[in-house]
């Protein structure tokens, strides 16, 4: 595929980007600070709207809403919009696209799908206490979605269109995952130069440089039905059996290699008086390397040989999800320079890398320099405390639509 802006200039242009950020660390550029600031309280009045919408993964209604709010905006500032069905499910993904007149293709990723409930949004609305912004999905990733219109905006206000093309692309899945975006994010991060992924700004006001790589173990275990009183003798007890491998197999995470295995839903049985013959368990597995997940299917298969149930059946398998986002040059000089850039207005970004896989790994997977974390700063991710800090809705608006600026710039 041939690129505008080919990859092969990405090096030497965040270099001389970088340099420009040193020499000029001390002068914010007025214009955009001006408007970043200006814009806050409304940001979050659409930030407000955003979050009293329940919009958990596959809950359509709530999915449609946020996205009509998002496509209302776009189409405000010349985006073209396309909506591409998230089959089987009825919502829909969204690419906005915004033609402009330089060489770089910039492709800005968000989700619209949270981690919460349907009726969550009515239990815990929108609040701001103590400067902080409460509410289901504030943060992650609602806060990116409204950092993302915002900063189009003020490059609307100044006319800027030094890019060849910016795309928007909101994901409506990207909690659960589906074939889908997946495809879809791989295929249109090929076609762009550089992803800027609005996942929540770390707490401490940092950028994702890295990421773990997400897959699912599955233990599931054949027993034999009995009386719980009369005869459970007779029984080969499914439940019992599961909970043994569970405390063997969640031994297989490696500290050193950042490999962590946590088993999370397990299901036998629906009496008491019935030895279960049939459960199941499921595990959350992270890796920094696509390796270990090789690595932890093989041994899922070889240490579960050891039963405690004699006579059950035990099978294993690792079904693999977002790969991980390793830490490259490229990703570096991204940081670089998006550090410069912080430097303008006087904050300091801080370098991190996460365990939560996010589309940001399907974008360097098929080799687009990726950064992550451009959203609003904020904590206590998919938990009812989570929240994002008001303070930051102002600079985090400044970042992208510098950083933006700054890949576009003509060399």
């Amino acid at each position: 595929m041939t690129f505008s802006f080919p990859r092969s200039l990405l090096a030497a242009s965040l270099g001389l980007s970088l340099a420009f950020s040193a020499a000029n660390a001390a002068e914010p550029h007025k214009q955009v600070l001006a408007d970043a600031e200006q814009y806050q309280p409304e940001a979050l009045k659409m930030l407000e709207r955003l979050v009293n919408i329940d919009s958990g993964s596959g809950y359509e209604p709530g999915l449609k809403q946020v996205s009509d709010i998002a496509i209302d905006e776009l189409k405000k500032l010349g985006a073209t919009i396309e909506l591409v069905p998230n089959t089987p499910e009825k919502s829909n993904h969204v690419l906005a696209t915004l033609k402009g007149t330089g060489k770089a293709k910039i492709l800005l990723m968000a989700h619209m799908d949270t981690v919460f409930k349907e009726g969550s949004a009515a239990e815990r609305p929108f609040h701001i206490k103590d400067g902080r912004a409460y509410g289901p999905g504030v943060m992650d990733d609602k806060g990116g979605i409204v950092a993302g219109i915002y900063a189009l905006k003020v490059l609307k206000n100044l006319d800027f269109k030094d890019y060849a093309q910016i795309t928007f692309l909101l994901d409506a899945s990207e909690e659960t995952g589906s074939d889908v975006a997946t495809d879809l994010i791989k295929k249109t991060a090929k076609q762009h130069d550089v992803t800027l992924n609005l996942e929540p700004g770390r707490p401490a006001d940092g950028l994702v440089v890295w990421r773990k790589g997400s897959a699912t173990a599955l233990v599931e275990v054949k027993g034999k039905a009995a009386h719980a009183g009369v005869a459970p003798e007779l029984g080969r007890n499914a439940a019992m059996e599961a909970a043994h491998q569970i405390l063997q197999l969640g031994k297989l995470g490696d500290d050193a290699k950042k490999t962590t295995i946590n088993f999370t839903v397990l299901k036998a049985g629906d009496r008491t008086n019935v030895i279960p013959d049939q459960a199941t368990a499921k595990a959350d597995v992270r890796a920094v390397v696509p390796e270990e997940f090789d690595r932890i299917e093989k041994d899922l298969a070889r240490v579960s040989q050891d039963k405690l149930i004699a006579e059950t059946e035990v099978k294993t398998s690792l079904q693999r999800g977002l790969p991980p986002m390793p830490q490259t040059a490229e990703s570096d000089r991204l940081m670089a320079m998006a550090q410069g850039i912080y430097g303008e207005i006087g904050r300091k970004l801080t370098e991190e890398g996460s365990g939560g896989a996010a589309d940001a790994s399907l974008s360097a997977g098929v080799g687009t320099p990726t950064l992550d974390g451009f959203g609003i700063v904020g904590g206590n991710i998919h938990t009812p405390e989570e929240y994002a800090e008001v303070a930051s809705v102002a600079p985090r608006i400044y970042l992208l639509s510098r950083m933006i600026m700054e890949l576009a710039k003509p060399r």
